[in-house]
């Protein structure tokens, strides 16, 4: 297996200390703080390993503070409903004493029903595209240190983006992207897995999408960036060992705030997720 998809497994291999209290490692990804998807995607596994037979259909959630990865994260998660149909979650992320993210998620039995889905967004494959998730290695070595650490972290998701960015002179462009992106090497065959590992993935690039339009990049140092909010519908089953396109666009920015919503095909054409996301867009004031 992949070094970088055994690790990330381990991420999500979360300890039970209590009944409803579950223990997870954090990561250091070269960022100030925690992955946001990182506390995203554990939570839910939290919250799934308190659901008997149900699949997780929706998710609602807020990051409060920001998280330390020197230290594990603590996730309490609270049985609101236990129902033939569907079970509710609450989940609460502690560290050092304080909340740092809360998340209502819920779940259903499968069942057949009506179905219809909008069609997939028509882009070049992504072999005919080049892994472009990371800025080319002579931009990186332009970078100051804490940026340049950010990027020279190997990740355990490739990412080939239709409409590439240029991270150190930006330009004015749609309020749009589309990337395709699955995980670096096969992944266990769970379910449950696969749609905490979509929750995780889907923080990546989101809140970037509301600043194409300014020419704004967070590379400057001019901008301070962090999500606030995340809601994701699960429609149909995930693989994210195989590719997914995740197709972005932002309708406003506005009282530092970007909102961006996000959908995720399948290869073949299936809607697999829909996402909307509202994040902290701020401009930096400049030092004295």
């Amino acid at each position: 297996m992949d070094p970088r998809v055994a690790d990330l497994l381990r991420e999500f291999e979360l300890e039970r200390i209590e009944v409803n209290l579950f223990r997870g490692a954090s990561r250091d990804i070269g960022a100030p703080q925690v992955f946001g998807g990182q506390v995203l995607g554990q939570a839910l596994m939290a919250a799934y390993s308190t659901v008997e037979s149900h699949d997780v259909h929706s998710l609602h959630a807020y990051f409060l503070r920001r998280g330390d990865f020197n230290a594990p994260i603590v996730y309490h998660v609270d049985r609101a409903r236990d129902g033939h149909s569907f079970d509710a979650r609450r989940v609460v992320a502690i560290q050092h004493g304080e909340q740092i993210f809360n998340m209502s998620a819920s779940f259903q039995v499968r069942e057949p029903g009506l179905e219809h889905q909008v069609p997939m967004p028509d882009v070049p494959p992504p072999e005919q595209l080049t892994d472009n998730g990371t800025p080319p290695p002579g931009v990186i070595e332009q970078l100051p240190e804490k940026l340049r650490r950010m990027f020279e972290k190997q990740r355990p998701f490739e990412f080939r983006t239709v409409e590439p960015f240029d991270y150190l002179r930006p330009r004015q462009m749609a309020p749009t992207q589309h990337v395709w992106l699955r995980a670096v090497g096969r992944l266990p065959d769970d379910e449950r897995l696969h749609r905490c590992l979509l929750a995780y993935v889907s923080d990546y690039n989101l809140l970037t999408t509301s600043v194409r339009p300014h020419g704004a990049s967070y590379l400057s140092g001019d901008l301070i960036m962090a999500s606030i909010d995340h809601a994701m519908w699960f429609h149909r089953p995930p693989r994210v060992d195989d590719w997914l396109l995740y197709s972005m666009d932002s309708p406003s920015a506005s009282g530092a705030r970007g909102f961006t919503r996000g959908t995720l095909h399948s290869r073949d054409g299936r809607l697999i997720a829909s996402i909307a996301q509202e994040g902290l867009i701020r401009i930096a004031k400049p030092k004295e």
